[in-house]
C-alpha cells in the first residue's frame, strides 16, 4: 500500500493531519492525537 492510500485524520490539537501508522493498527479508531505532545496538551 502506497502511503497516499493510507486514512488519515486531523489533529485537534495542532490541526495537521496525520497519516495510519502501523502501531494504530488494532486502534485506530480510538487514536485521536498526533503525538504524545499534542496529546499533553489538550
Amino acid at each position: 500500500m502506497k502511503k497516499a492510500d493510507l486514512p488519515f485524520k486531523i489533529c485537534p490539537v495542532c490541526q495537521r493531519p496525520f497519516s495510519w501508522r502501523k502501531k494504530w493498527e488494532k486502534n485506530w479508531e480510538v487514536v485521536k492525537y498526533c503525538s504524545k505532545r499534542c496529546s499533553g496538551n489538550k
